[in-house]
């Protein structure tokens, strides 16, 4: 095995553990991104990081969710983002800012997304940093789009 690949496995290892840490109970499969247990628990690890919560609405085989997942969003939390997924129809709960027990669709509603996939970017406090990205945009400007945001919202956080 090289030095790289034992460095590589090494910072992936440390990433995950952090992230553990951070969100218990929202280890991310292979293809997926965490489920938070709590918002504002995965909220509270971001700012102690002095990063956004960075949260996905995604809907089960949306192909455009896949898309942004996949390409976008999991390169983010695999460099360290704090990014997690809520899904439109998904029963399991969460708690919601408040500490209140909701279903992740519930959530979804109250966050008043009604278009899959949806980005958006929080604050202090539970408050959005940044303009939403709300489903797709032309694909090769939606890398652009998402850094911009995040750095707007990174911007925010830390100010």
């Amino acid at each position: 095995m090289s030095a790289a690949w034992r460095a590589w496995r090494r910072r992936e290892w440390v990433l995950g553990a952090g992230l553990a840490w951070a969100l218990p109970g929202a280890f991310a499969a292979d293809g997926e991104l965490p489920v938070p247990a709590s918002m504002a628990d995965a909220l509270a690890a971001a700012l102690a990081r002095r990063e956004p919560l960075v949260v996905m609405a995604s809907l089960v085989g949306c192909p455009f969710c896949r898309i942004v997942r996949e390409h976008y969003l999991l390169p983010a939390w695999r460099d360290g983002a704090a990014i997690v997924q809520i899904d439109f129809r998904d029963p399991r709960s969460v708690r919601d800012w408040e500490g209140r027990a909701t279903t992740q669709g519930a959530l979804v509603k109250t966050l008043g997304v009604s278009v899959a996939p949806t980005v958006m970017f929080f604050g202090r406090g539970g408050r959005e940093v940044a303009e939403r990205l709300s489903g797709t945009y032309i694909s090769d400007f939606y890398g652009a789009y998402l850094e911009q945001r995040l750095e707007q919202a990174r911007a925010a956080v830390r100010s």
